[in-house]
């Protein structure tokens, strides 16, 4: 059975405490109470169930920021997730349910980030997933920026942090590939190649798989490192040299 499977057929959702186990009790009809704090799941798999729903919760709750939910948005959420054609349905029903559900996003956030506190990578990926949605129409409503700020700041983001966040993904100079890699333009050759190796060791997939980041923000991790590569590769040929 899929993970879908198992999160609409109940056998993980019991197992869950805080908004995100209310989502799915409700999903499936059982009766889970709300107010329940949050719970360290004990196995991976109900890890990944957590982390699944609770990005589900969080991008429903922005869908529902700016009070309108675009085809451009409902693709950009598959990119996102991958989901199998088959499972489209059982995806959209915990969707449409978090859309509703009484809790706050900053429920969603806050346990999402007691879930992978210490891990800052899959936060900052987390962050980059509802960009990558907000951005899907071609136009990010303040609601959706404002939204992303408070969950970036439940995450652990310092004011600066997050603005350089914002900067890099609607920023006048977001093209710019030292707004992509975070740095300015009068950094020098070597800082800047220790830069690049550092997003590179903190953003490949495969040491991503490795620590056990879900799948579902592979895709999103693909998409950052590609990102960098080209980056880094553009500012090294901007200055007319060669940095391995």
């Amino acid at each position: 059975m899929s993970i879908w499977g198992k999160i609409i057929g109940g056998t993980a959702g019991l197992a869950l405490g805080g908004p995100i186990g209310a989502i799915i009790g409700v999903s499936v009809g059982a009766a889970v109470d709300a107010g329940l704090g949050a719970v360290t799941p004990e196995t991976d798999e109900t890890r990944h169930v957590t982390f699944t729903i609770g990005l589900i919760a969080l991008s429903a709750k922005m869908a529902k920021a700016d009070g309108q939910v675009t085809r451009e948005e409902v693709e950009a959420f598959k990119q996102v997730f991958r989901v199998p054609p088959e499972e489209m349905p059982n995806v959209g029903r915990v969707f449409d349910m978090a859309r509703r559900h009484t809790a706050g996003f900053d429920a969603y956030a806050k346990q999402m980030a007691d879930l992978m506190r210490g891990n800052r990578t899959v936060l900052a990926d987390v962050l980059d997933a509802l960009f990558f949605i907000a951005k899907a129409d071609g136009v990010v409503h303040p609601n959706e920026l404002n939204y992303i700020r408070v969950v970036a700041k439940i995450f652990g983001y310092s004011p600066d942090e997050i603005e350089g966040l914002v900067a890099r993904h609607v920023g006048l100079d977001q093209e710019s590939p030292y707004a992509i890699l975070g740095v300015e333009p009068i950094i020098d050759d070597a800082s800047l190649k220790k830069k690049y190796r550092a997003l590179v060791r903190e953003n490949h997939p495969d040491r991503l798989i490795a620590e056990g980041v879900p799948s579902d923000l592979i895709a999103v991790a693909t998409r950052r490192a590609a990102e960098i590569n080209a980056a880094y590769d553009k500012i090294v040929e901007q200055r007319g040299g060669k940095q391995g």
